[in-house]
């Protein structure tokens, strides 16, 4: 039997410890070896092997292998730089970089050490599903992808630029890397978007159309000021597909269905709930071993920053085009 991967957390938030933390303990191939917080109660309370209140003394512990990143989003370069210093993979929540710039710093430093961006959301069998019939709907010709939320965020870094906040960085991430798997033309050749920003001078609220040279779009929304609501739906040339309710966020307790249209009529296909934060661990623990699993490439999340940058520069400018490098 091959021993199990030896995680170790860096830090110990409601992501960690609501999500993650059981996703370790229940995916096979996984073992918590150490959790690192700065208030000790918090780390031990995920039931770690040793528990650390500095992170830079988890990164030093030898029987640590792969490391979990679930720290404010302007944290997640500095410290998976300084993990693979330390000769460990990386699973780093999302945004993974703050910038595509920042993501080729890390695929820079990597070597023959795995970074993978936690956007748990790929790991659903519904959306493997719903790649899957892709090619039922014929090419894509447009994709809708929005995700938006209302929350008390007073004193959240959420709100603060210098910290990555924003609905972009939180939400959007989720509905961009969707438009970009859906249409799998690579990166658009520009970015439209406007914004309202808050008084911190984040974004509550982007709305993006991106471009691509063959004539394809694709709109989206982010948000965090106004309604609840999540959404994707794939145009083709012969149909569409929909993932209704919580296409980025059905969890353990959400059986959900994939609808496929094709102009006859609309099939709606059952997905049983899962845990696919436990598939995540799962499966990139399995490949850390040699074994079968599936790992989202860091040429993805690159796209999905870069994306990210011409919204934000477009916004910035009142709404003018900009190209995605």
């Amino acid at each position: 039997m091959t021993d199990p991967v030896r995680w170790g957390f860096l830090g110990a938030g409601m992501v960690a410890t609501s999500a993650l933390g059981p996703a370790v303990a229940a995916a096979p191939g996984a073992v918590l070896q150490a959790a690192a917080a700065r208030d000790p109660a918090r780390a031990s309370a995920l039931g770690p092997q040793t528990v650390y209140c500095d992170y830079a003394a988890l990164l030093a512990d030898e029987a640590v292998e792969a490391v979990y990143i679930s720290l404010s989003n302007e944290a997640h370069l500095p410290w998976t730089l300084a993990a693979l210093q330390a000769g460990k993979h990386v699973l780093c929540e999302k945004p993974l970089g703050l910038s595509a710039a920042e993501v080729d710093e890390m695929a820079a430093a990597a070597g023959d050490l795995l970074v993978v961006e936690a956007s748990w959301y790929r790991w659903h069998p519904r959306v493997r599903l719903a790649q899957t019939r892709l090619e039922q709907i014929g090419p894509v010709r447009h994709v809708a992808a929005g995700f938006t939320f209302a929350g008390s965020l007073e004193g959240n870094y959420r709100l603060e630029t210098a910290r990555g906040g924003g609905a972009l960085y939180d939400v959007g991430c989720y509905a961009v890397s969707a438009c970009l798997w859906a249409i799998g033309q690579g990166t658009p050749a520009d970015v439209v978007a406007r914004s309202t920003l808050g008084p911190t001078g984040v974004d509550l609220d982007t709305r993006a159309i991106l471009r691509w040279e063959s004539g394809v779009e694709a709109e989206v929304h982010a948000g965090m000021s106004g309604g609840q609501g999540q959404w994707l739906v794939i145009t083709g040339d012969r149909g569409e597909l929909e993932l209704r309710d919580a296409p980025y966020t059905s969890w353990k307790n959400d059986a959900t269905e994939l609808w496929v249209s094709d102009g006859a009529g609309t099939e709606r296909l059952a997905v049983a709930a899962t845990d696919a934060y436990r598939l995540m661990v799962q499966e990139m623990s399995s490949v850390l071993r040699g074994g079968p699993g599936w790992v989202l490439p860091l040429k993805e999340s690159r796209a999905t920053a870069a994306v990210l940058d011409a919204a934000r520069q477009s916004a910035a400018s009142g709404g003018d085009p900009v190209g995605v490098h």
